[in-house]
């Protein structure tokens, strides 16, 4: 077994983590599995934040954290802007006088201005084009198929987590479980990466 003092073995990392932040984002959704894949956090291009704080303004005024959750639920939860990058775009875009805003049960609220509409209306296709490649990239993630599969890791992970805490997994089985993946992965990289 290793001490304290040791760097954990990977596949006990991989159990730790999924014991502390195994848990899904939502109702029937994957652990931790996203991050390896990319994960949710996808990324809008320089310049449509923007747009995308405009067209949700458009619907009605809105807190800043209430615009976060907006663009988030827009692109099916594949992009939620950080507040970084929320509020200082707000402000520019008070600045220039495409928004306005408003004290509210002391919360600022943000609401768009007529010269807002029009800097939206003239950029509606980057909107509708940013929302189809934000939402499109994600629409893999939510078959049964990867569903699946991630199951089929997180049962691996968890069988030589658990041989490791209990014991039963010495350097020689150790390697022949590495030799064993390490074939596994050979064949899938052959499948994944043939011509069709």
């Amino acid at each position: 077994m290793f001490h304290r003092s040791e760097a954990m073995p990977w596949p006990l990392c991989f159990a730790s983590r999924m014991r502390r932040g195994g848990r899904g984002r939502g109702p029937g959704e994957l652990p931790w599995f996203f991050d390896l894949f990319g994960g949710q956090q996808q990324r809008a291009e320089r310049g449509e934040v923007r747009y995308l704080i405009l067209d949700v303004l458009r619907d009605k005024a809105r807190h800043g954290y209430e615009i976060i959750q907006a663009i988030e639920e827009k692109t099916g939860g594949a992009y939620r802007p950080s507040p970084g990058t929320v509020y200082p775009t707000l402000q520019l875009l008070e600045e220039i006088g495409h928004v306005r805003s408003r004290e509210e049960d002391g919360k600022r609220l943000y609401q768009l201005n007529p010269e807002g509409e029009q800097e939206l209306a003239a950029h509606r296709q980057e909107v509708d084009d940013a929302y189809d490649r934000l939402k499109g990239d994600n629409d893999w993630l939510d078959t049964a198929e990867l569903h699946d599969l991630m199951g089929r890791v997180h049962r691996l992970l968890r069988l030589v987590g658990k041989a490791f805490r209990r014991g039963r997994m010495g350097g020689a089985q150790l390697r022949r479980v590495a030799q064993t993946v390490e074939e596994a992965i050979s064949k899938i990289e052959a499948m994944v990466t043939q011509k069709d």
